[in-house]
């Protein structure tokens, strides 16, 4: 009989070689190998962005953070967390009235409580708030890439989105962190089959963002294709997330429109006064054209190359073959962005929650790292460089919507 079962007497002081594997194991239970090499790499690409915009503050002579928590659209929600919505009004130079309905409640809400029980301003608040849920979003970044491929596409996608052009905006008082973090991780759970905590995540991200629909979206999608692979026969709980998946941006949306007086339609004729609305890619073809004619400095031609990759990465990601729920979040994403009008200089933010479009790319460094790591390493460094400095010019010294 194997004695492998059979208790044994402990000594009285266990060695620390035997006790440290154990307190490892313990301390490492539920967490991917790997996963705290890429946050630290993750926060290290992201304090140093930090560090970037306060000297080129510095430099031209500004409040060294004030842009963090005071820039664009941070001053709406910090308005909002303040005084509640209908308190605030933007008349633009063409007569449209511009409304505070036009922002989702819950980034301003969770300021709103934060800055309540602790002893923050709301500013402080805000990006706090951004700044933990940037970080809870790379780690569901590395969880989904472990999930699906292993620790080294894991590890380069997580690198990746610390390096994006405008992951600088995962660190201002802006709600791209917040809606990232609650959309990826309503994915893995997708991922997982735990439909309940998809579609409760789905609702949350709904009352972050307006494209929060996208994950509403691609949860209910995949639902209905696994009913349909399962000929029906699935849990309760699948048909409950598919159902809770839009709640929160369509409870949203009818609100604004009891607001205004127009259930139906007044929530979109809010944002078509801030010249936000889905016009079938007419804007983006406007603004291509007054490119090629006039020019547009640097933010806009960025903004234009940024956007074209999003397109290219997404079809090698449907090459790829990645699972429904991933392809359906991203394209609704790049549909938005492509199909939308508003500031061309917006639309690569509105990208990055979109991580599923690096994943060609992370399993292309992933090859080449077996083979050549010192290509990989002067690659990385440079996108790094790039994101850096990019980030610090439009947070700082581009007058370009953020």
């Amino acid at each position: 009989m194997s004695t492998s079962s059979v208790p044994r007497p402990e000594s009285a002081a266990p060695s620390a070689t035997l006790r440290r594997p154990v307190l490892s194991r313990i301390a490492r239970r539920g967490v991917p190998e790997g996963a705290l090499r890429a946050l630290a790499l993750f926060a290290a690409v992201r304090v140093a962005g930090i560090l970037v915009v306060i000297l080129t503050n510095a430099v031209r002579g500004h409040p060294l953070v004030k842009s963090f928590a005071h820039s664009w659209d941070s001053r709406w929600y910090l308005h909002i967390a303040a005084q509640g919505y209908g308190h605030r009004i933007w008349i633009t130079p063409q007569g449209a009235v511009q409304s505070d309905w036009a922002f989702f409640p819950l980034y301003p809400g969770l300021i709103r409580a934060l800055s309540t029980v602790l002893p923050l301003s709301p500013g402080m608040a805000a990006l706090l708030i951004s700044w933990i849920a940037a970080g809870v979003a790379a780690y569901g970044v590395y969880v989904i890439g472990h999930h699906l491929y292993g620790r080294g596409v894991a590890t380069a996608l997580v690198a990746l989105w610390a390096a994006l052009p405008h992951a600088v905006e995962l660190t201002i008082a802006y709600t791209e962190s917040l809606f990232a973090a609650l959309a990826i991780w309503s994915l893995y759970f997708v991922l997982k089959r735990r439909w309940l905590w998809a579609g409760t995540l789905a609702a949350l991200a709904g009352l972050s963002r307006p494209s929060g629909f996208a994950i509403a979206l691609a949860v209910s999608l995949a639902a209905a294709h696994e009913a349909w692979q399962q000929r029906g026969r699935v849990p309760v709980s699948l048909w409950a997330g598919a159902v809770i998946a839009p709640l929160g941006w369509l409870g949203y949306v009818l609100w604004v429109g009891g607001q205004t007086g127009d259930l139906l339609g007044g929530y979109f004729k809010v944002q078509s006064a801030w010249d936000s609305k889905f016009d079938f890619g007419l804007g983006s073809a406007r603004f291509l054209k007054g490119l090629l004619l006039h020019g547009g400095g640097v933010v806009y031609p960025a903004a234009l190359v940024i956007v074209a990759a999003g397109v290219l990465l997404f079809a090698l990601l449907c090459l790829e073959r990645a699972p429904l729920a991933l392809v359906v979040f991203a394209g609704v994403l790049i549909l938005l962005v492509v199909g939308g009008s508003g500031s061309f200089s917006s639309k690569p933010r509105f990208l990055l929650p979109a991580f599923p479009l690096l994943i060609p790319m992370a399993r292309a460094l992933t090859r080449t790292w077996r083979v050549r790591p010192a290509h990989v390493v002067i690659v990385y460094t440079g996108l790094t460089i790039v994101s850096l400095l990019f980030g610090a010019y439009v947070a700082v010294v581009a007058r370009s919507p953020l």
